[in-house]
């Protein structure tokens, strides 16, 4: 959740927030009046309270007719009381709600509007010309069907529409990039995790991702729910906690299964595995200090840009639009890769600084040092996360690598994880 104390000394900034995300900037000003409320019922609730308890110390000094009226005035201000009590939790409860729908402040630099209002910061390698080489470029379910990879025919049979099979090389293939994935982190200090995909309400939450109800799964008999992205535990693993940043930011990779709903794309992308209920991936995600939070964001970036160079593609980095951030982002960069078949650029990862909203939630938080090397005050810390590779890599690697023949070529820096595999040839 937001800094609620930096809304109200600056509440300006966070209605220019809310115009560029295209949201209610009257919120600012509802969580300001809610604010004054609770701290109006409390105050009302602790007079009345130490009134009530210096009339209970007058009571037992009293006597007589004087003992009888302090009895009836404190019985009187016990049911004020226990008004005021309720008052204020109720106070509390309705400033706790507009706190947690209330959008993370976003950068400056972060482009006003909505989904196609990014920004595209650059565009790397060039997409190829099949037309100059002579043959019209697959889609990536032809090419994954001929040579045995997917399989969406019995996925459907066996668990409904978007579901699907990895197979033989479809299977290699995603196993082995994840692996070249893990094994970059583990050179960049990451801790690899292979993470629960069963959550808590309090983790879905405290990620802001229970707000996005239509695309979550949620278990009502156990009150869990699917998560869309190891992102969600991972932010849970530190939960009240007060950690040590004095080294440096904590570094995670979390391989995960992930599941999504998908429920507001109905009729798009629905032919191969480009948009599916269940995906694995493998998340990277950081705890650091606030104000290391852009350098970090960067960091994270870097990273996935040299998956994307491993595997040969052709992609473009965006700096996604304010109001299509989500709530819990202040800023979100895209790395799209070029598939042929659609002649466009399409998401692969994506890596987002959360700056303390988050942590706020989660109760996350590390320990300042005084001038004199004394321990200081705790402070909330910064979460960002990000994309290494996930299985929609499988269309892009596909389609962008496919050969006249229908045989796909396999990236360089793949091949050590396919046993020097270099052409995947269709069968029969």
């Amino acid at each position: 959740m937001i800094d609620i104390k930096d809304l109200i000394d600056d509440p300006e900034k966070y209605k220019a927030s809310q115009r560029a995300r295209q949201a209610d900037e009257s919120a600012v000003d509802k969580l300001i009046a809610a604010h004054e409320a609770r701290s109006a019922a409390i105050t009302r609730f602790e007079t009345l309270r130490a009134e009530q308890k210096a009339h209970g110390k007058k009571v037992a000094q009293a006597e007589g007719e004087a003992k009888q009226q302090l009895l009836a005035e404190v019985k009187q201000l016990a049911e004020e009381v226990k008004r005021a009590e309720a008052a204020s939790a109720q106070a509390q409860d309705q400033l706790r709600s507009l706190q947690a729908s209330f959008p993370n402040l976003i950068h400056p630099e972060v482009p006003a509007g909505g989904e196609e209002d990014f920004v595209t910061l650059r565009t790397e390698g060039t997409p190829r010309d099949f037309a100059a080489e002579g043959f019209e470029p697959k889609d990536h379910l032809e090419l994954a069907e001929a040579v045995g990879a997917v399989d969406m025919e019995r996925g459907a049979k066996v668990s409904g529409a978007r579901f699907y099979f990895l197979t033989g090389i479809g299977a290699r293939l995603e196993l082995a990039m994840m692996q070249m994935g893990l094994d970059q982190a583990l050179q960049a200090g990451f801790t690899p995790m292979i993470t629960p995909t069963l959550v808590r309400p309090e983790a879905m939450a405290g990620t802001g991702y229970l707000e996005a109800h239509d695309d979550v799964y949620h278990l009502e008999r156990d009150d869990m729910y699917l998560v869309g992205t190891s992102e969600v535990a991972l932010a849970g693993y530190h939960g009240d906690e007060i950690l040590d940043l004095s080294g440096g930011p904590k570094r995670y990779a979390g391989w995960s299964t992930c599941y999504r709903r998908e429920a507001g794309s109905h009729g798009k992308d629905t032919r191969g595995i480009i948009r599916v209920h269940q995906f694995n991936k493998l998340e990277m995600f950081v705890y650091c200090r606030e104000e290391d939070s852009i350098a970090e964001h960067e960091k994270l970036l870097a990273w996935e840009e040299q998956m994307l160079h491993k595997m040969e593609l052709p992609y473009r980095v965006i700096d996604t639009a304010a109001g299509d951030l989500g709530l819990s982002a202040a800023r979100k960069f895209d790395c799209e890769a070029w598939v042929p078949s659609q002649g466009t650029y399409r998401e692969l990862t994506s890596t987002s600084d959360t700056t303390t909203f988050q942590a706020r939630r989660l109760n996350i938080r590390e320990r300042t040092v005084n001038p004199d090397g004394s321990k200081g005050a705790t402070r909330p810390v910064a979460t960002l996360n990000g994309t290494l590779t996930t299985t929609r890599w499988l269309v892009a690697i596909l389609e962008n690598h496919q050969q006249a023949d229908g045989s796909i070529r396999v990236p360089e820096a793949l091949r050590g994880y396919l046993g020097g595999l270099e052409v995947i040839e269709p069968l029969g």
